[in-house]
């Protein structure tokens, strides 16, 4: 039997938002490079791993209050909801 999913995760519906880009755009832009990609599933942004330096996608959930992203890094297949603390793969 699979987990019960979070309000956030279930109201994706299934789809799930891909990368637009392959680069965390703050990371460039401070000349700082990245250990792995997510991306925010309400407005696409792409940031850093909590594994990276910077952290650009927690801090933009942070900053939005946007509970859910998808790793953005080939073959995984995963969400995470910050509000929840929840993870589903897909």
């Amino acid at each position: 039997m699979q987990p019960k999913l979070c309000a956030h995760l279930a109201a994706l519906g299934g789809h799930v938002t891909p990368a637009s880009t392959h680069a965390c755009a703050e990371c460039l832009a401070l000349g700082d490079t990245w250990v792995h990609l997510r991306v925010c599933q309400q407005c696409g942004h792409v940031g850093c791993c909590d594994d990276s330096k910077n952290k650009h996608a927690t801090k933009h959930y942070h900053s939005t209050q946007h509970p859910v992203v998808a790793s953005a890094e080939p073959g995984e297949r995963w969400l995470w909801c910050f509000v929840d603390q929840s993870f589903a793969e897909y």
